[in-house]
């Protein structure tokens, strides 16, 4: 085989491996924003409709996966005069790199969502306010601040 037949060979070989790289689709069952996205059947349980807002001390934070095949979320439990209940925050790849760290202990103040969630009741946080702080988690249309540029 001539030197230009050689060198033609391995172009084509690289360029089959390339296109077929491509084609394999490495990212399957990839879910983009780890199923938080907008379109997602936990966004769509959010009611913009039904806010109510709660104040109280936050007795744990948790890691929580609220949907099979989603990445994990951020869930404090706040207690109130009336009740303890879970407050979704987020996902967590999102809310763990907030400056904001909402800990054990801390005295918040939520707006959200309560929706009923595997049976029990919950909040969809909106905004959770501790001292001085404000976290906007989503908009008053319900649009998780997460979701960037497709709003």
């Amino acid at each position: 085989m001539s030197r230009k037949g050689i060198i033609g060979l391995i172009v084509a070989v690289a360029v089959l491996l390339v296109a077929s790289m491509a084609f394999a689709q490495p990212w399957r069952g990839w879910q983009g924003s780890g199923g938080w996205g907008m379109g997602s059947q936990y966004n769509r349980m959010y009611n913009p409709a039904i806010v109510e807002t709660i104040t109280g001390t936050v007795e744990s934070v948790d890691k929580i996966t609220p949907m099979r095949g989603m990445y994990y979320g951020v869930q404090v439990m706040v207690k109130t005069d009336k009740e303890s209940i879970p407050v979704n925050l987020g996902p967590g790849w999102y809310i763990e790199r907030l400056d904001t760290k909402i800990e054990k202990g801390d005295k918040i103040e939520v707006k959200g969502s309560r929706v009923m969630f595997t049976g029990k009741p919950t909040i969809i946080a909106a905004e959770v306010k501790k001292g001085d702080n404000t976290l906007v988690l989503r908009d008053s249309a319900g649009i998780p601040a997460w979701a960037g540029w497709r709003r």
